[in-house]
């Protein structure tokens, strides 16, 4: 498989078999995505167009790869409409979410209201649920590829990376995905489901406090995955309960087992902590036990 340089070349205006390209959308190393409408559906859709050649065994990965993602049908989850060849390039057509990103919404450095916050990793655990049941893993969960649908509900995109969890054997993968959000075993080439969790606990983490739990370069970054504990999310937003530090920082640990079972038993704990924050609940936190569910 070869990366195509780079041009700026935009193809705005043309054709992608029955897709008319509207406008770019965003430009970046691996794709480009337009804005695009159907011809005769007149109905407006994302396409994704991939910079790499695409022959042999990488195009026939391409094609079972967006056969498995096209059949995902979910209210959290961008669906994937068709796919094809532009040239020798890859191409994947999606629902268009016309409110931008979470990143864009929330920019770097925001801190969210807890219940905001409860809202987002709800809808995104539905719908990672729903990934993991049908045995593929995300690999890339970051707020840049949540986007907002047309009633501002969450929707995951970007399955570019996206694995299927029953293909892979004892032998080890180069790291994919984007190191701030990346697990361990990710790092170490054996992304689990458990993955997508601890990168959406990254994601809340930032969230609730403003700031990653981990910084530097490349390999600082992954050493500190590996092996630094986060800093305690209280140490950054010292308002925050107790009750939310403990759901968060579960899903930040370095081991697979010490985490919550599934990411839904994360949403789910993570609702508990946030009414246990409401003002009503306030007074009965001294007669609560700390969490109530079982470690792991």
């Amino acid at each position: 498989m070869t990366t195509i340089p780079r041009s700026n070349a935009d193809l705005t205006d043309q054709h992608i078999g029955p897709y008319h390209l509207l406008c770019l959308l965003e430009q970046g190393e691996l794709s480009e995505i337009y804005l695009a409408e159907h011809t005769e559906q007149h109905r407006r859709m994302a396409i994704k167009l991939l910079n790499e050649r695409l022959i042999g065994d990488d195009l026939a990965k391409f094609f079972a790869q967006a056969r498995m993602l096209s059949n995902l049908r979910h209210p959290h989850i961008v669906s994937l409409l068709d796919f094809g060849m532009h040239g020798d390039r890859g191409y994947l057509v999606m629902d268009y979410a016309p409110n931008g990103t979470l990143r864009q919404r929330h920019p770097k450095g925001s801190i969210l209201p807890p219940t905001t916050v409860f809202t987002y990793i709800k809808q995104a655990a539905s719908g990672l649920t729903y990934i993991h049941d049908n045995h593929f893993i995300h690999c890339d969960i970051k707020p840049h590829n949540m986007l907002l649908g047309a009633n501002d509900e969450l929707l995951i995109n970007d399955f570019g990376i996206a694995i299927a969890s029953h293909s892979f054997h004892s032998g080890q993968r180069n790291f994919e995905g984007t190191v701030i959000y990346a697990a361990p075993e990710q790092l170490q080439g054996e992304p689990h489901a458990s993955s997508d969790q601890y990168a959406l606990g990254i994601v809340a983490y930032e969230w609730l406090c403003g700031e990653k739990p981990f910084s530097g370069n490349f390999q600082e970054i992954v050493h500190q995955h590996l092996s630094v504990p986060p800093p305690p999310l209280r140490t950054k937003n010292p308002a925050l309960s107790p009750f939310i530090e403990q759901v968060v920082m579960k899903t930040l640990a370095k081991k697979i087992s010490a985490r919550f079972t599934n990411v839904q038993a994360f949403a789910d704990a993570l609702a508990w902590a946030v009414e246990q924050d409401t003002p009503e609940q306030q007074p009965r936190r001294q007669f609560l036990s700390p969490l109530p569910f079982k470690s792991i």
